[in-house]
């Protein structure tokens, strides 16, 4: 058991990185936020959404597994579902929400085949589709979604996905270095044309080359945000190497600093 704040909190407030809010700006495609169970994905979607409230008129449907934050309508009109009580499944209540007329669909966890295959085509048929996996890195994300179909249509899916994908996020929840609290550790991948050529080849091992050049374009890596945080005495440097999935890159970052 967990307690919720009343309040939505801002991405600044969470120490996450402010260009967050752009991935809500586009009018339709594919936003996923990822990382381990307990690592704040659902806090950082709504964060964002609340950005988009302010900002944004937009008619907005989130669908969840419990409604851990309530979105009240300010700029935009809000519409919250709540898988079990509301409807049977994501995938059910994803269908029923296309009818609806949203601008912007949030799915709390894209669990099956069929509730993956609907987001992708809703974010290619001009909606904003937003939705968490559990997985620890960009790369794992484009797999996890990839090797939910059958082999005979991943080559499919990869066109289709690299043409639906807008950005994917993967955080994780680091103890800082005093002990009083934790921060995120964040990676931001966009979708530009050569992460696009990537998915759509399946060269998935070359997207990390794409976070690494991709600073001016918003994008870093799991390992230079680690890197950040160290240089920032927010957490040590032993904490960074546990957490790090490639730690001769991670090194090398440390040793540069």
């Amino acid at each position: 058991m967990r307690a919720l704040p009343q309040r939505v909190p801002g991405l600044a407030e969470l120490n996450l990185p402010v260009n967050l809010s752009e991935l809500v700006l586009p009018n339709n495609g594919l936003v996923l936020v990822c990382g381990p169970t307990g690592s704040g994905k659902s806090t950082t979607l709504a964060a964002m959404l609340d950005h988009l409230n302010r900002t944004q008129f937009r008619h907005v449907i989130t669908i969840e597994e419990p409604v851990e934050f309530e979105h009240r309508n300010r700029q935009s009109v809000f519409e919250q579902i709540e898988v079990g009580s509301d409807s049977p499944s994501f995938a059910t209540a994803l269908r029923s929400a296309l009818r609806r007329d949203p601008d912007v669909i949030l799915v709390g966890e894209m669990r099956d085949l069929e509730t993956m295959a609907t987001a992708i085509t809703a974010a290619e048929t001009g909606h904003l589709i937003l939705s968490t996996l559990h997985t620890g890195d960009v790369a794992q994300a484009i797999h996890r979604v990839v090797d939910v179909y059958p082999t005979a249509q991943q080559a499919q899916i990869n066109q289709q996905l690299s043409l639906s994908l807008s950005a994917i996020v993967c955080q994780q929840l680091i103890p800082t270095a005093d002990g009083a609290g934790r921060v995120p550790a964040v990676e931001v991948l966009r979708a530009t044309y050569a992460v696009r050529n990537h998915i759509r080849r399946g060269n998935l091992d070359r997207v990390y080359n794409e976070l690494l050049g991709g600073r001016s374009r918003g994008m870093t890596s799991m390992e230079q945000s680690l890197a950040e945080l160290v240089r920032a005495n927010a957490i040590t440097a032993d904490e960074a190497r546990v957490r790090s999935s490639r730690p001769e890159e991670l090194e090398r970052m440390l040793a540069g600093s």
